[in-house]
Formats: C-alpha cells, structure tokens, sequence
C-alpha cells in the first residue's frame, strides 16, 4: 500500500486502511517538515480523503476542495507520490488543486467559498450534458462562514441539479471559527445528532445527514455510502467532524501555529511589528479597533486583541463584510484598522470603492503578503494591490521601505483622515527611517547622473542597490528614490528630476502599478521611463527571489535595458 494507488483501496480491510492513514501521515509530516505547507488541516482530512477515494470513483466523480490546502492526501493517492517530495517547489507540484497538474484536480481553488458554486456548476453541466457522476463539494467550517457559500445555497432550488456537501468540521479555519453558522455546528457536534438547528441547512433545499467523526473510517465508509444513495434523489450535506493536526500532539494542540509551516527566517515580520505598534497607539487612542477576517495570529493581531478585546473584531472568513464593517465604524468617529493578506484584499474590491473610499473614510488597510509571496503559488501571489488600488479615489497608497519606516506609517496614520492602504511583504529589515509625510518620496542617494531608480518597498529598494553595484562596473552611477507612496505621487520631487533615464521598480504586476503612474506623469517630458514589475500573467509558486528574476524583476535585465539607453 505504500504506493498510495487509489484502485487498491477498493478491496482494503478497513485494518489495510486504517495502515495506510498513518503512512499517508506520516509522509505529509516528513514532506511539510522539508517543503513547507499546510500542515495541521492536512493531518486532520486523511480519514476522510481515503474514504473519499475508497467509496467514489475519482476522476470520473468530481471532487472539489474548498480553498484547496487540505488536499495533500489526495494528490498522494492520485498519482503524484513519486513527486510529492516537490510540494511547494518551483516546478514541482502546487500545495493546492491545479487543473493542469492532473484529471484528479477538476477546478482550481485557493479562497475560501468556492467550492459549492463550482460543484453546482459542474453538477449542472453534468446534467445539460446527459452525463452520470457524483460531484462531491468539500468545505471547511471556516470556509462556511463566507457569503459565497449561502449565495451558492440560495441557488440549490434555481439549479435542480444534485450534488453531495461534505462538511469537514473541525473548529479552525486559521484561527479558531467563530460566529452564528459556528455556534450552530457546535451544537450539533456536541448533541452528537440533529437537532433542530437542521432547519438553517434543509430551508435551502438540502438534507442533512450526520455528524460523523472524519478520523474513523469505520464511520465514515457506510456515512458516505449512503450519502452517496441519498445524493441519486437530492442534494445532501454530509457533517463530518475532524481534529486539526490529528496524529501529532504539538499540531493538535497548536492547530493554528501549524496551520502554515514554512522555512525559518532571521528576517522580522512586518506582522509583528504591526501587532507592536497597533497596540502601543491604542493605549493612547481609544479610537483605534482592528479588524481582521479569521487571521488573528497570521495578521499578528494577537497583542492587540488580548490587551483591547472590546475594540478587537474577527468576523470569519468574510472579507467583504470586514470591509462595510471598518467603513460604518469610520463612519461614528472611530479609527479602524482593517489587516488583511494582499491575495485575500481582493475580494473586497467594490466594498473598498464604494463604502470606504466613496465616502471618504479613516480606515486603515493594513495589507500584508504583498507582493510576490512564494510557494503558495498563484491563488497566493500578492502581486496586484498597487494595480487593483491605484485608481480609487481617496485612497492613498503607502509602500514602505522597511519596518521602521512602517512603524512610522502607523503613527502617522492617526492623524490621517481618509482611507489609507500601507502594503508591505511578510519579513524584512527593521531598519531606519527618518519622518514620513503623506505623498512624499525619499531621496536615497543623489550623485550627479543621468538615470535615477524609483523604487518601491523593501525588496525593490534592495534590487535599485544592487543594479547600482552592477552600474559602478560598467562606468556608470545612478540616483536611488524610495517611492514610498504610490497614491499622491510626489509631483513636486517627480518635477525637480533632471535625469534623462527614470527606472521604476515595484514588487506588483507592471501593468497599473508604480511604472504606469509615472510613466503618465512623464508623458510628453522627453525622459526615457523604464518600468520593471511582473509579467502579465500569474506567477506559479516558488521561491521568492527566483519568481522575481524570471518574471519580470531580474538584475540582468535591468541593468541591460538601462545600459541599452545609457550608451546613445
């Protein structure tokens, strides 16, 4: 059985399968413990995957996970052992469902809430298509707190077409589930049987079957046999419960820590200092709250939240909401800082035109992940806020050089009243800053050349000195710019430059960035603007820095292009 194949678990004794979990566990430890990735969800849905794959027929039936993080033992019984050991890796296979990876994989996810509008989808197509197989749908409790999942609910009676809901409830999403849709789980995880609670799920058109306990395959094969009947006449949700981090101790007692285990890095994270400096505010402002949607500890809001419990707001896995939230809390003179991951932003897009900017808001967004992110790949790549947040009006646009120069942003935000995004990357350098004034660049070295960078964040300030370095070799200096604000522009500095070639750097998609606002302010002036950022296109998963140089960020590149223009 330690090929993991999938057809051999049709004849398995529920002994042969109960072995084959713990080899399926261990080997995603061991694998975590050298790539990084999910690790505590993954642990906890092997019971259940097995099963899954032991009563369906995959990839004829259709499974869907909802965000995709747990589906480690799924790519392991589905032909991708061999290469497990490249999880995460740069070309090697994705921590999440990928399409293109295998025909195990029918749709790509990475946000929470997807999964049963996909499956509704599918299901239907199934259906137009006069085709016969199951579409099972797995969502996490933490994942069924997001509106997508009740407009998807609200669609079961329009759609007539049939699918099975698999409720893999373990109490977590990052941090631990909370709200009304929680409660109600709760109730029935402790009753051990439906309650009248039921009726929030069936009204929508569904039949209710559980709850199960998703770590004993002795219930779960004859639960999903039935459901997989019960699912031939109407849609079902199947409640399975599940331990976080199951089979280890330190996972299960600290499920959310191991959420997400990654290399260790002497850099600091910005979320630290943001946990820091937030709370030291708010003992002087009792205006400050903070809002985060299911991220406490990832976002570092932790201090923040023990110290000011009262001003302290996670409302799930609903970013949206969050948003309407921080503006209507604006609205009533406090101070809302709403942290968020970049990736995670987007999905708040409208709310963050109309409720926060269009009235003209304080809130603070507080986005971190920006920029290219690494081995989480394309559903996780922070490489659009600059783009998605450049046109908004209202809005101004921080982008910090390093930690200090953050803190700094933080404090001046206090006394900043209209909406304001700071992004920053996940770890850097503490650094030194001198003051922060909204809208104003810093001048980091000024020589007598023809060719100034403009860099935005730490990253691409650190790339503008080594493509200097590279400079020096080839006869030639440059003037450095940290532009540290993307939205207002400096126009008094931009109108000040004499050079004849401006370099812009942004850690973001070159499209709409840094790169175009200054190539716009340049326009018609005579300077040759070179701007460099990603590539259109999505950038897969790997590490950082090599994402950096083959997507649009290379030092060769640059200094190419800039020597290319230097030497008419």
């Amino acid at each position: 059985m330690n090929n993991f194949k999938s057809r051999e678990l049709k004849n398995a004794s529920v002994a042969q399968l109960n072995v084959l979990c713990e080899e399926l566990r261990s080997t995603i430890y061991q694998t975590v413990s050298v790539c990084g990735g999910h690790l505590s969800s993954n642990l906890g849905a092997v019971e259940l995957t097995v099963a899954l794959h032991r009563v369906f027929d995959f990839p004829k039936d259709k499974l869907i996970f909802d965000v995709g993080h747990q589906c480690y033992t799924h790519k392991l019984l589905s032909g991708r052992a061999e290469k497990f050991h490249t999880l995460r890796k740069e070309g090697g296979i994705s921590g999440f469902p990928k399409r293109e990876e295998s025909v195990y994989d029918c749709y790509d996810t990475g946000h929470a809430g997807t999964a049963l509008s996909a499956a509704l989808g599918i299901g239907k197509a199934r259906d137009l298509n006069g085709e016969d197989f199951h579409v099972i749908a797995l969502i996490g409790d933490g994942s069924f707190q997001n509106g997508l999942i009740y407009e998807a609910l609200n669609s079961l009676k329009i759609l007539h077409t049939k699918v099975l809901i698999i409720l893999n409830d373990n109490g977590m999403s990052i941090s631990p589930t909370v709200g009304g849709a929680h409660e109600v789980l709760e109730e029935l995880r402790q009753s051990g049987k439906p309650m009248e609670d039921v009726a929030l799920f069936e009204r929508f058109g569904l039949r209710y079957m559980g709850p199960v306990n998703g770590n004993c395959i002795e219930e779960l094969l004859p639960a999903l046999e039935q459901a997989k009947e019960a699912v031939r006449e109407e849609t079902v949700l199947l409640h399975v419960v599940t331990q976080k981090g199951r089979g280890y101790p330190f996972c299960e007692n600290a499920p959310m820590q191991t959420h997400g285990v990654g290399p260790k890095s002497e850099q600091k994270e910005y979320s630290a200092a943001l946990g820091e400096e937030l709370s030291a505010l708010a003992e002087k402002d009792e205006k400050i709250v903070a809002i985060t949607a299911a991220m406490t500890d990832s976002l570092g809001l932790r201090p923040f939240f023990e110290r000011f419990p009262e001003r302290s707001f996670d409302v799930g896995i609903c970013e949206e909401h969050a948003s309407v939230l921080a503006a209507s809390l604006g609205t009533q003179g406090l101070k809302p800082y709403y942290a968020i991951y970049s990736t995670f932003l987007q999905r708040a897009f409208d709310e963050i035109i109309h409720d926060v900017c269009g009235q003209d808001l304080p809130v603070t967004f507080c986005i971190d992940r920006a920029g290219a992110t690494g081995a989480d790949g394309e559903t996780h790549q922070g490489v659009f806020d600059l783009s998605y947040l450049s046109f908004i009006p209202n809005l101004a646009i921080a982008i910090p050089k390093n930690i200090a120069e953050f803190r700094q942003m933080l404090r001046l935000s206090t006394e900043y009243a209209h909406p304001l995004a700071i992004r920053y990357p996940r770890a850097g350098e503490e650094g030194e800053c001198s003051s922060v004034e909204i809208g104003k660049f810093e001048v980091l070295h000024s020589t007598m050349s023809d060719i100034v960078i403009m860099a935005a964040g730490e990253r691409c300030i650190t790339l503008a000195e080594l493509v200097r370095e590279e400079l020096h070799k080839e006869g030639l200096d440059c003037n450095i710019v940290n532009a540290r604000f993307l939205k207002p522009l400096d126009e008094a500095l931009l109108n000040s430059r004499s050079e004849k070639i401006v370099v812009t750097l942004e850690d973001n998609a070159k499209i709409g960035g840094l790169g175009s606002a200054i190539l716009d302010f340049y326009r018609n002036s005579g300077k040759i603007v070179l701007s460099f950022g990603y590539e259109d296109c999505f950038l897969p998963h790997g590490e950082v820095p090599s994402l950096m140089e083959k997507y649009g960020l290379g030092r060769e590149k640059i200094v190419g292009e800039i020597l290319k223009y230097a030497r008419r």
